[in-house]
């Protein structure tokens, strides 16, 4: 950095890692962030916040270098795998217990998902009255495949007391305001989501270290929930005999109206719910918008869906504006809470330009709405259908 900026950074011990220095904040050059895809968008630097475009989403397992950032903080500095520990305690816990990061690979028995993960923001640019927040699209979603240990395994190893009700995390990371006592985020899941056989402690993914940016060495992966839920940089879980009351646990953060709400609506705290399963979605990976074809080909798309705990029954496809609807090819999941691919072969009738739109139905009948979703005060939890752009010359 200091070759760039034509001298040595003072005081560069004390700069937040992966901040941008304002000398190199007004230049026309894309910002990129190391280990990740050239192409992926920042919203956000401090802390950082990138998403990825729907086309580099089209691989079925998510590779490191297109999986989106959401950091809340700043991730731990030095870490040293040898000291780095995860401690469980808690109210509910029957004993406190440290483990290090060779104690979990040798006691516990290994496991391997692919789990989607999404941020519970994503799609937030599109509400209106417009929410705080950075203005997710639609890239912040990801499915690696995660190998660690389960959660339960270690949980039950500690011991749970019978009245425990919900776990919470404690991470690493350091507040953007560098004040060592404040906690960035700490959220978590109830018992029985904690405990399902694909709640994992991880510390791979794709067969790889995890990146810095997404939680090295050590992180929570809670498949089709909101991703502020996997907590990173792991290094305490609480067990709980209350809802875990962690910063980012209430208020407007990750939750929405229990019942709907006119836009623009102030709601009282206690008709705010937490945010769990996230909705049936799907996104266009291939080709990307402004796609164009010759007058009388075929044009193949494809793409993923999810449903949060759910399963996806199936994908529909419209070219339109959503007056009709034919059926895609749609893949069962490699594993529960896994998204599913999907494909189709479109026929134009004339030139033009025309969208192709993707509507995805849960098992349990949910469909993906054509429009916008429920309006909340901070812009969660948008399904709207994806559209492209396709001109047929």
């Amino acid at each position: 950095m200091s070759s760039v900026l034509g001298g040595k950074i003072v005081y560069a011990n004390q700069m937040p890692e992966g901040l941008i220095p304002a000398a190199l904040a007004d230049t026309t050059e894309a910002f990129q962030l190391e280990g990740k895809h050239p192409d992926l968008v920042v919203l956000n630097d401090r802390p950082w916040n990138v998403e990825t475009p729907p086309h580099l989403l089209d691989d079925e397992v998510t590779t490191a270098e297109t999986l989106f950032v959401r950091n809340n903080g700043i991730p731990p500095r030095e870490i040293d795998l040898n000291t780095w520990t995860l401690t469980i305690e808690g109210e509910s816990a029957k004993q406190s217990k440290t483990y290090s990061l060779q104690e979990l690979k040798d006691k516990f028995k290994h496991y391997t998902y692919q789990l989607t993960i999404e941020c519970g923001g994503n799609g937030r640019n599109e509400f209106n009255p417009p929410a705080k927040g950075n203005q997710w699209s639609t890239g912040a979603v990801g499915c690696p495949e995660w190998t660690g240990v389960r959660l339960k395994d270690v949980l039950e190893d500690v011991g749970i007391k019978d009245d425990a009700v919900y776990i919470g995390y404690y991470g690493r990371d350091v507040h953007i305001s560098n004040d060592p006592d404040k906690v960035v985020i700490s959220r978590g899941v109830p018992m029985h989501k904690a405990l399902e056989d694909e709640a994992l402690i991880a510390w791979a993914m794709n067969g790889e270290d995890l990146p810095l940016m997404n939680g090295y060495p050590l992180r929570l992966v809670f498949g089709g929930w909101p991703a502020s839920t996997s907590g990173k940089w792991l290094s305490k879980i609480v067990i709980r005999n209350k809802v875990h009351d962690g910063p980012k646990m209430g208020g407007d953060s990750y939750r929405v109206p229990c019942k709907p709400v006119a836009p623009g609506s102030k709601v009282p705290d206690d008709q705010m719910c937490i945010i769990e399963s996230m909705p049936v979605k799907s996104l266009i990976t291939y080709p990307k918008t402004g796609a164009k074809i010759k007058e009388g080909r075929k044009l193949d798309i494809r793409g993923h869906a999810w449903a949060g705990d759910l399963s996806v029954q199936s994908v529909d496809y419209s070219i339109d504006f959503g007056a009709s609807w034919q059926p895609c090819q749609l893949r069962k999941p490699k594993n529960r809470m896994a998204w599913q691919h999907f494909s189709a072969q479109l026929d134009f009738p004339e030139k033009g330009y025309y969208e192709v739109w993707a509507r995805a139905t849960d098992s349990e009948g949910q469909m993906q709405p054509m429009l916008v979703p429920g309006w909340n005060p901070k812009g969660y939890l948008n399904n709207a259908c994806h559209r492209i752009a396709v001109m047929v010359e």
